[in-house]
């Protein structure tokens, strides 16, 4: 299978303000047509690093690149920004507001008209066209702000906690719409908190630490290099089994049954072995992987 090209390289990028480095020696590469995961706890580096990618702060050493060149006005535009900051025009209408956006990146009235009415839809905003900024929730001003990232169909998005402020239904309805972009061949900076979120979307990731990179990989590469022997339970019996720490060197409980930490040198297999000889009735038998939230916790906690 072949890897498609960089949209965005950066490095050994370093930034400084004073005497607080913000990003140290970051090095990463955002793969064409795929959705990249920026992670972080707060104050790990992230906004700092979406900041350098837009052009907002210029690094104080290292490079990025856009599209296998310097960041000109020409790469720019080519980028759709939604920050972590909203910045809506409170007294302003939303139709007006859009159609504004879209001037500023070109897009010529008529289009941009079509492109505003289409987005109002698939948003569920239409009926609110004609409000003001100040009268919508903050889901909905959510809502149109990526709007107007997308607006000017950019071929890199960059969302920096694009599901802020949304309900569960609005969350769905979002993380449907970046995998269809992503199908349309868009390339995707995902920022976000929601590890779970994250998990289900993106196709690569980065996590930042102390301004630092700490890990990078594709999901499946991450996962696997985290793997635990380990299995998800829910039985009847086999206490006995459980409790034997020359098969299972830990038990946690949870609400609806255990997860079962495997001694070293034991399969699963023989764990269900174990159980069935015992007469232990398995209901659920899964070999469990580590979320991507446990990986996280486990990262930015191990250097805290």
């Amino acid at each position: 299978m072949s890897v498609s090209p960089a949209t965005v390289v950066l490095r050994n990028v370093t930034k400084r303000f004073a005497d607080f480095t913000a990003v140290s020696d970051l090095s990463l590469e955002v793969r064409a047509g795929r959705i990249f995961g920026l992670l972080g706890p707060n104050g790990a580096g992230k906004t700092t690093t979406i900041r350098m990618i837009v052009n907002i702060f210029a690094p104080d050493t290292g490079t990025v690149e856009l599209f296998g060149k310097r960041i000109t006005p020409a790469t720019q535009d080519r980028i759709g920004y939604l920050p972590e900051e909203r910045g809506l025009y409170k007294k302003m209408k939303v139709g007006d507001q859009l159609r504004f956006f879209a001037e500023l990146k070109n897009v010529d009235g008529k289009e941009a008209d079509t492109r505003i009415d289409r987005w109002l839809a698939r948003l569920k905003l239409s009926e609110w066209k004609t409000k003001k900024s100040s009268e919508l929730s903050k889901g909905m001003q959510q809502k149109v702000q990526f709007i107007t990232t997308v607006l000017h169909e950019p071929d890199l998005l960059i969302l920096d906690e694009p599901f802020s402020g949304l309900d569960p239904v609005n969350v769905d309805l979002l993380k449907q719409i970046v995998l269809e972009l992503k199908q349309a061949g868009k390339t995707i900076i995902f920022s976000t908190h929601q590890m779970e979120v994250a998990e289900k979307i993106c196709d690569d990731i980065c996590l930042i630490n102390r301004s630092r990179k700490v890990l990078e990989g594709s999901i499946r590469e991450v996962k696997r290099s985290f793997a635990r022997n380990a299995v998800s339970l829910r039985i009847s019996g086999g206490e006995a089994v459980l409790a034997d720490r020359s098969l299972v060197s830990k038990l946690d409980h949870h609400s609806d049954g255990v997860e079962a930490l495997l001694a070293d040198q034991v399969n699963g297999q023989e764990l269900l072995r174990q159980l069935l000889s015992s007469g232990a009735t398995v209901e659920k038998f899964e070999m469990v992987e580590p979320s991507l939230h446990d990986i996280f916790i486990e990262k930015v906690t191990e250097i805290a």
